[in-house]
């Protein structure tokens, strides 16, 4: 990740999880789990990989100083394979709320207990409500990245009130090249951007209609016109459309 505000923010996000992990569901809250929540370590935040120490005589680098660790025995929202019948999805405790029903319905791999699915969306929505709080363009970066695996399915089954977040992320130009018909005229801003970003926008021919750099790490405005052929960005980690929130 591009930002390092993300890699201080998996350790007060991952205090957050495991909190709430451990308490019972409540049933008016839109992403409460209706079911116990199978103990696990709480949701990294998108942000740079811990760097391992290479000295062997070097003590390993304390959990708080490094963004938290995925768990590699999370199930992945999209596995492949067969899934459970929807009649088939029951918890091993307590009951699903109809809301969970239809967010784990043809989610849930044979033989997979449906509440470690429905965990791993749960977590999704707590990264976001954590990175909207401190930081919106963040957010919405961080699912147009795709650094948040699918967002959009937890957000429309579990946490709904951020679906302007996924409405934004749309619209917007991660770092890359983009060309052709992915172009939309308008003004857009970096988010997060790092200390070594830089733009490009070329028409017809290739002729550079526009570019520029910035080392300061704050966002930028920039314009594609409707004569622009290809943008590329690099360093700037996400562009999103001016006037798109709300």
């Amino acid at each position: 990740m591009r930002n390092p505000f993300l890699a201080c923010a998996a350790v007060v996000l991952t205090a957050a999880v495991l909190a709430a992990c451990g308490s019972s569901a409540d049933g008016n809250d839109p992403e409460a789990a209706g079911a116990q929540r199978p103990a696990a370590s709480g949701p990294s935040v998108p942000g740079p990989s811990a760097t391992t120490p290479t000295t062997p005589a070097a003590p390993a680098a304390p959990a708080t100083e490094g963004p938290a660790v995925p768990d590699p025995s999370a199930p992945a929202a999209t596995a492949e394979g067969p899934k459970t019948p929807s009649d088939e999805i029951t918890p091993a405790t307590g009951t699903f709320t109809k809301k969970q029903k239809e967010y784990l319905e043809d989610r849930v791999p044979k033989g997979m207990d449906p509440a470690a699915v429905l965990q791993t969306g749960q977590e999704t929505c707590d990264k976001l409500r954590y990175l909207v709080k401190a930081d919106r363009d963040t957010a919405v970066g961080a699912i147009a990245a795709q650094e948040i695996p699918d967002a959009p399915a937890a957000v429309a089954g579990l946490c709904p009130q951020h679906q302007d977040l996924v409405d934004e992320a749309a619209y917007a130009y991660v770092d890359g090249t983009h060309t052709g018909k992915t172009l939309r005229p308008g003004v857009y801003r970096s988010a997060s951007p790092t200390t070594s970003c830089s733009w490009q926008i070329t028409g017809a021919g290739d002729k550079e209609l526009a570019s520029g750099t910035s080392d300061t790490g704050k966002s930028r405005k920039i314009t594609i016109p409707k004569s622009a052929r290809t943008f590329t960005s690099t360093g700037c980690y996400a562009w999103l459309a001016e006037g798109a929130e709300g």
